[in-house]
């Protein structure tokens, strides 16, 4: 353990890749898989009140009202992206095919993660609420922008996109954070004292996430139906479009002479797209049978994006 913590390895990053293969070899599915969705749905619940009960709201105040952390984030996430995306799909598709190109472009137009780049932004040490105004403010609009961008940018024919995904965002993220706002007087200290219970939250719920992501991938087959050879140069894409993303920030955080706290709620927001919001854009746009092999792209980059926030998460920026 000396020897892999020295290399930036603790155990929370074995745990995420032991988590990763037992969603590979053990994957939840039936009734299992209903139960981790109720388990997860609720762990992030309580980790959005647990947020709301620890942060001050002169916190919220100032996350709500930096507008440069908001600007730089909302410009990362549907402007740089999608240019990086274009590029990208570009080189690749005469080597990947037309379908996982389109995935490429796919997932340069979603929104950012909501639970994990919060969580990932609490680990860091940065900006807390700016974060989640951010990453919450980048879902609802992604909601309807992500349609948009993909009719513009893929001469995709939009079709609705489902109501229940604000739904989920408000009932499921906001409404807990403001509850435990308004319970801050009576939870707060208790919550503050004990720092490890936020800690646990943070880290379960991402293991959680993970693994419900890799059952899912696997149940569907997507790792059966693609060539070894297709899926190894997929991943070497993948791996450079997250290392360009996450460069990008950094140096838009460091050249805009950001603080250290709103640093970290740019590039953890700004450089990670929602494979929770991207699965229902996805079958809601486009035909049931190029769905599994579009979303792929995605759910490489979520899990890549993961581990190696994980890892970051305990590093400075």
């Amino acid at each position: 353990m000396k020897r892999l913590k020295r290399l930036g390895i603790d155990a929370y990053m074995l745990l995420l890749l032991a988590t990763v293969l037992a969603g590979i070899i053990l994957p939840a599915q039936g009734a299992s898989a209903d139960v981790l969705g109720h388990v997860t749905y609720w762990a992030v619940s309580l980790l959005f009140f647990l947020y709301g009960a620890k942060l001050d709201p002169r916190g919220v105040r100032d996350g709500f009202l930096n507008w440069r952390l908001q600007g730089l984030t909302f410009g990362a996430t549907f402007v740089i992206f999608p240019i990086f995306g274009l590029i990208i799909a570009a080189v690749v598709a005469p080597v990947l095919g037309a379908t996982l190109a389109l995935g490429l472009l796919f997932l340069a137009v979603l929104p950012s993660t909501v639970q994990s780049s919060i969580a990932f932004t609490s680990i860091a040490q940065g900006n807390v609420a700016g974060a989640i105004y951010a990453a919450s403010v980048s879902n609802l609009v992604g909601v309807f922008l992500t349609p948009a961008l993909v009719a513009l940018l893929l001469h995709a024919d939009g079709g609705g996109v489902r109501i229940e995904a604000i739904v989920k965002i408000g009932v499921q993220i906001l409404l807990p954070f403001v509850v435990g706002q308004v319970l801050r007087p009576f939870v707060g200290r208790l919550v503050q004292r004990h720092k490890v219970i936020t800690q646990v939250v943070d880290r379960g719920s991402i293991l959680l996430i993970v693994y419900a992501a890799f059952s899912a991938s696997t149940v569907a087959g997507l790792w059966a139906d693609i060539p070894l050879a297709t899926l190894v140069i997929l991943l070497f894409v993948i791996v450079i479009f997250l290392a360009v993303v996450m460069g990008a920030m950094v140096l838009i955080g460091k050249i805009s002479k950001m603080s250290y706290p709103d640093r970290t709620a740019l590039f953890y927001c700004g450089a990670t797209k929602s494979l929770a919001s991207g699965l229902p854009i996805a079958t809601a746009l486009f035909a049931s049978d190029q769905v599994g092999a579009i979303v792929l792209p995605l759910m490489m980059y979520h899990m890549l994006q993961l581990l190696v926030s994980a890892y970051l998460s305990q590093k400075a920026l």
